[in-house]
């Protein structure tokens, strides 16, 4: 693989690029056919490098070709930028090479790449958006044909392969679009090969001073590493040899672990390059899976197997359909990572999905992790659901009738019912944990049997929304949450201009209708004082003499308590909490009148009743100068740390709005993320504390941060 991208990153010839895709694939009537109309339509068309432009195609139809793509997609891959980029169409790509790769070509023209002028190089929400925006587009086409989704990224590596032509600004938003859309999605689709590269390339460029240090450290150490790698792999073939097994049984590969992935390791930690052990792997490749449990029984009996972090994916394979044994063990004070697999284990993660084509037309398989409601969804909380789902660290749970269930780490029994189907997820009640009475919400374990019982339900609570891990069960509750708050936001809108115009609900209705006017004009301070105005003006001007004058003085003011806003026409003395829902900054909230007092209440509080008398106020939150920021902490695992940390943190009057445990990431250090709200003023001196005082993986503005 790394020859073959070396050799397409050095083409600067048609010749050479023809010579190549001739050596990767079978040249057949249609291939050639398509590879003379490619020529043609970019017929002085080049690239940024001053090289000419079809060479691109035709190194993305090599690689296609490469990985064992049929004759539809090294057909679209020679052709995805004509409809795009030349004044060909797509009816003419239809007419030459039929539907099947003229959807392909149209699903790949549909996923418009991110140019210059559309974002700023950096992160910001910006960049979310317009990298949503993109991400959505290539799931929107993959879901028609997963095969436009690979010709995508392989279309995306070889841009990777060619950067350096580039500005650094670009090669900067580039990699960063490919870290966090292009890479994920190789991961999910199991192509370890093409993910490695698209992670280790876009670090290259974002990070550069990090690389650098990295690899500066490997080679400076490479002697060492490679002697230690050396001595364990001739241990290990020794060992082999005496359970029984051949030289031809067997294969042992060695390596470095990759520079993205350590410092990856070294973000998780916080520590430096110098402290991570782990930094060895080795990989034991056989013919039959039996054999791998019986090597995997000779390591743990002669060498120290650290049991956490072990995982057998043969027994339970992870979604993507990955299949190997993870073993890590103590050798000589040395730290192995050991991988053990068959040979179509190999074959298939080094590949992935594009490792079945020849078995399975590609418009035939499905992945049901790209089955998520999408189309009424707000871009930047899809791209979040989705992306929570594409990383991820599994666990396997099991249906009463043995089925398996890969779930997100953390996720609890409505995660597995919505995995299963979501008309289970949907009438959940209660769950069966191991035969053991459970709520939905409780967390699962590997291994676990999980039984859900339906029924009717009343419905699904806001507050669980945090409490699930999958993207689907995370967007259904966000649905059915939006669907509950717009009834009831209808309802407070006329219920407010009623109490203040002391009008009936149906006359206020009649009003709204009459001068088009939006009943969810609360949600917006400015709509909704020009809107009491165009209704003040209507009924002075229609109405009775008597209710002219009752109009005439009368006029709204705004009170202010504690951080809650009151718009009135009448006098109010003050706010009173219910203690029923626990609004905190931020959550949709409600004003009921009693009296002079206003008592507030979240928008989907159970205990609220909004009927046709109910008296109510506009009430939103005072704006403060307050910013959300994600603290992740390794702390000391002992009794108290965590009481201490957040102790600390009031002290600079932090708001904590969550707390998540991350788990052990080894045995002396516990993982935490915390998102807290705090007053600006107050961040640098925060910030300046815990680092000094505390191992703080990360401290960031959520606003500024890919989550």
């Amino acid at each position: 693989m790394v020859t073959f991208l070396q050799e397409l990153q050095e083409i600067d010839t048609l010749e050479d690029s023809l010579e190549v895709l001739n050596a990767t694939a079978t040249i057949t009537p249609s291939i050639q056919k398509a590879i003379d109309f490619s020529i043609q339509a970019h017929q002085g068309q080049t690239r940024k490098s001053g090289i000419p432009y079809v060479i691109h195609p035709i190194c993305v139809a090599s690689i296609v070709a490469f990985y064992g793509g049929d004759e539809a997609m090294i057909c679209a891959s020679l052709l995805h930028d004509v409809v795009e980029d030349t004044h060909f169409s797509l009816q003419e790509v239809r007419d030459g090479f039929g539907d099947e790769v003229a959807e392909i070509v149209d699903a790949l023209t549909k996923i418009v790449e991110l140019r210059d002028e559309n974002i700023p190089s950096g992160i910001s929400d910006a960049k979310i958006l317009a990298s949503a925006l993109s991400f959505r587009k290539v799931l929107l086409a993959s879901i028609q044909d997963v095969r436009a989704i690979f010709v995508k990224i392989c279309d995306r590596l070889h841009n990777m392969l060619t950067l350096d032509a580039l500005d650094e600004k670009k090669q900067i938003k580039i990699s960063e679009e490919t870290l966090v859309v292009y890479a994920p999605i190789a991961y999910r689709l199991g192509i370890a090969s093409i993910k490695n590269e698209l992670e280790d390339r876009s670090f290259y460029y974002i990070f550069k001073e990090e690389y650098h240090k990295i690899q500066t450290l490997l080679k400076e150490n490479a002697l060492v590493f490679n002697g230690k790698l050396a001595e364990f792999v001739e241990k290990l073939q020794t060992l082999l040899f005496e359970i029984g097994l051949t030289q031809e049984d067997f294969e042992i590969q060695s390596r470095l672990k990759r520079p993205y992935s350590i410092y990856l390791k070294m973000q998780r930690k916080g520590v430096g390059i110098e402290e991570i052990l782990d930094l060895l792997a080795v990989r034991v490749i056989l013919k039959e899976k039996i054999d791998c449990y019986k090597v995997l029984g000779a390591i743990h009996l002669q060498f120290k197997p650290i049991i956490s972090r072990f995982k057998d994916y043969i027994a339970i394979p992870k979604e993507n359909g990955y299949q190997t044994i993870h073993t890590t063990i103590f050798d000589a004070s040395s730290i192995f990572e050991v991988q053990i697999r068959t040979q179509e284990m190999q074959k298939s993660a080094e590949y992935g999905l594009a490792a079945h084509w020849k078995y399975k037309m590609g418009n035939q398989i499905s992945l049901d992790w790209l089955n998520i409601e999408y189309k009424d969804q707000n871009i930047g909380e899809f791209y979040e659901l989705i992306k929570s789902d594409l990383y991820r660290e599994d666990i396997a749970v099991f249906s009463p009738r043995g089925d398996i269930y890969s779930l997100p780490s953390g996720s609890v029994a409505l995660d597995f019912a919505y995995a299963v189907h979501t008309e289970l997820g949907d009438n959940a009640v209660e769950a069966y944990i191991n035969h053991q009475k459970s709520s939905l919400l409780e967390r699962l374990n590997s291994g676990d049997i999980v039984r859900i019982i339906t029924g009717e339900r009343n419905g699904m609570r806001c507050s669980w929304i945090p409490l699930v891990q999958t993207a689907k069960a995370k967007n259904k509750i966000r649905i059915s949450c939006q669907n509950k708050l717009k009834a009831v936001e209808n309802k407070i809108t006329i219920q407010i201009l009623a109490t203040l115009f002391n009008q009936k609900h149906a006359k206020i209705e009649q009003m709204l209708q009459q001068h088009n006017i939006n009943n969810l004009l609360h949600l917006n301070i400015t709509q909704f004082k020009e809107a009491v105005v165009k209704l003040l003006t209507s009924m002075r001007r229609k109405s009775s003499l008597f209710a002219r004058l009752r109009f005439l003085n009368w006029a709204i003011k705004e009170y202010l308590f504690d951080n809650i806003k009151i718009l009135s026409h009448k006098y109010v003395d003050g706010i009173l909490h219910d203690y029923c829902c626990y609004p905190k900054q931020g959550d949709e909230i409600l004003g009921i009148l009693d009296n002079q007092k206003v008592i507030i209440h979240h928008k989907l509080c159970e205990k609220v009743k909004i009927t046709e008398t109910t008296k109510m106020l506009y009430v939103t939150w005072a704006e403060q100068n307050k910013a959300k920021y994600k603290i992740i902490a390794m702390l000391e695992d002992r009794r108290g740390s965590l009481a201490k940390f957040l102790l600390d943190l009031a002290k600079y009057d932090c708001n904590l709005l969550n707390i998540s445990y991350k788990g052990y990431k080894d045995q002396l250090l516990v993982h935490f993320e915390i998102i807290v709200e705090i007053e600006n003023k107050e961040v640098k001196e925060l910030k300046n504390f815990v680092l000094h005082r505390y191992n703080i993986v990360e401290f960031q503005n959520i606003k500024d941060a890919y989550q």
